[in-house]
Parts: structure tokens; sequence; C-alpha cells
């Protein structure tokens, strides 16, 4: 299995969530989905911040050595 693989299934995942239809949830439903989205957000913000952090640090690191 490689990158394109992985990166392939996370694709059919997204694909597939944004063409699943809307109409038959209730409000409610909906409303968990946006919490569910937007909890999938910050989690995927805080990661990328952290990934930014520890880069500025590695080059940091380097720029002294």
């Amino acid at each position: 299995m490689d990158d394109d693989d992985i990166r392939r299934r996370r694709d059919d995942a997204l694909a597939a969530l944004t063409r699943e239809p809307l109409d038959p949830l209730s409000v409610d439903e909906l409303d968990e989905r946006v919490a569910l989205l937007e909890a999938e957000i910050e989690r995927v913000k805080a990661h990328k911040a952290a990934a930014a952090s520890h880069k500025a640090v590695a080059e940091a690191l380097f720029k002294k050595g």
C-alpha cells in the first residue's frame, strides 16, 4: 500500500460524505452532523498548528547548527 492508496481512501470517504443526501435528515441530525464536522475542523487545525510549530523548531535548530 502506498501513499496514493491512503490518500485515495481518504478522498473517497470525503467524497461519499459530500454526496450523501441531506433531505432525509432531521434538524437534530443536521445539527449533530454540523457539530461533528466543526469538531473535525478544529482537530485538523490543532494538528496543523502543532505541525507548523514542530517544523519551525526543527528549522531553527538546523539553522543554528
